[in-house]
């Protein structure tokens, strides 16, 4: 600060004299007295480090991680149609002569659907309906015996759903419409049911027994994308065990999962019943799983909502060591306050001064942790192999957090600074 008349009496000013503060030298103050204890000034500058590299990486994680669950999501959602058997579940008498009333889906209902246009495998599943089962890898295994495997469930699919699974298969293959077409006794087991019933590879064609009756295992699939629920069990062809155990049951009536391409799962599901059963589409009900990004905004909403509470806490706890150590710096330097004043500084300059330098300590402390921030938002989408998502105004929001914290923070000291009175700094 430069007076234009320097001759002056300790806290007085000649007449017509004006001091000025230039922004050359308003930051240069600022800086120096960063600079003169840098130590002190970085672990001050901690507590904003901490809450502005928060809410920076908060935001931008919520962001990559909301864009890769809704692609998730919106992939699933495009392409896939269930087709429900509402009319084998209001029937209440049994055509057959087994107890229940048939499927209503025809046999060669999946190659109807996947003659529909951007439909690229169909098939139908259902519980086949046992009650008390007995499955072992040996005919003499009773329910009585430790090997048991009764709990398992067993699981009617035709060769199109198994397709539209999308399994990943460990060992063999899966069963197909050869098999289909002849009623062959094979079986596909699910992770579930191999480990079950200690069966690994099936190189030598294992067999197992389900309820005395001998199947062939053809296959054993560790994952699928849809039809989850099976690889929990065992699965046979849909035409074997419509022949050996009948029609499902109406509490658990057959259902067929179609895969189309992107975008034509909601076209799919209007054509299905008809294209399926065009005597009586009534009896089938297609359903297009419904949008579930609502629920995805809600959950990354709420937790978007306490992280940023935590980080905002940071920020708290930072503005209260910024303006602690501003204010000790303020009684530190009692006696240079009082010299500029006594050399014509007035008490704004000294509180700009002192506001400046709680403002570049949380603009220092805000760079900082948004650095850190971005590096660990990119960090973590390039590990999990996603796409990071960093809107600029993200970016942008830490050092405007970390200014605004500074600022805030100062006032009060720069409120102190201002009201010390020349002489009585200058007696200390």
């Amino acid at each position: 600060m430069i007076p234009r008349n320097p001759a002056r009496a300790a806290g007085t000013r000649p007449a017509g004299c004006v001091s000025r503060l230039g922004w050359r030298d308003l930051l240069a103050e600022a800086v120096a007295g960063l600079l003169q204890r840098p130590g002190r000034s970085l672990l001050t500058a901690l507590g904003t480090i901490l809450g502005s590299g928060a809410f920076v990486a908060i935001l931008g994680l919520t962001a990559t991680a909301s864009g890769q669950i809704g692609k998730q999501f919106s992939v699933l959602e495009a392409t896939t149609v269930t087709v429900n058997d509402v009319g084998q579940a209001r029937a209440g008498n049994d055509a057959g002569g087994s107890g229940y009333p048939p499927v209503d889906f025809p046999a060669d209902a999946g190659a109807r659907a996947e003659r529909l246009r951007g439909v690229i495998a169909a098939g139908v599943w259902w519980t086949v309906p046992l009650r008390s089962p007995v499955i072992g890898t040996t005919p003499d295994v009773t329910a009585a015996s430790d090997a048991n495997a009764g709990d398992l469930p067993v699981y009617a699919a035709s060769a199109g759903m198994l397709r539209a699974m999308q399994p990943v298969i460990s060992s063999g293959e899966l069963y197909n419409q050869f098999d289909m077409r002849h009623d062959e006794q094979v079986a596909v087991l699910g992770p579930v049911a191999a480990e079950q019933l200690g069966i690994g590879q099936v190189g030598f064609q294992p067999a197992i027994f389900i309820n005395g009756v001998p199947f062939t295992v053809v296959g054993i699939v560790s994952a699928a994308r849809l039809g989850g629920v099976m690889l929990t069990g065992i699965m046979l062809p849909a035409s074997t065990a419509l022949r050996l155990y009948g029609p499902p049951s109406p509490l658990s009536p057959a259902q067929m999962i179609i895969r189309t391409r992107v975008g034509a799962a909601q076209l799919i599901a209007r054509q299905a019943p008809l294209a399926l059963r065009p005597d009586d589409p009534g009896l089938l009900q297609a359903i297009a799983p419904a949008s579930v990004a609502f629920l995805t905004r809600g959950i990354n909403r709420s937790l978007s909502d306490l992280f940023l509470a935590l980080a905002a806490v940071s920020l708290l706890i930072g503005g209260a060591g910024i303006a602690n150590t501003t204010l000790v710096a303020v009684l530190e330097r009692t006696a240079e306050i009082g010299m500029r004043r006594a050399l014509g500084a007035r008490p704004v300059h000294i509180a700009v001064q002192f506001v400046t330098e709680s403002s570049a300590l949380g603009l220092l402390g805000g760079l900082i942790g948004t650095s850190l921030a971005v590096a660990a938002v990119v960090g973590t989408a390039i590990a999990r192999q996603w796409t990071a998502i960093l809107a600029p105004g993200t970016v942008l929001l830490g050092p405007a957090a970390g200014i605004l914290t500074g600022l805030v923070a100062g006032l009060y000291p720069a409120l102190r600074a201002s009201s010390v009175q020349p002489l009585e700094a200058l007696r200390r």
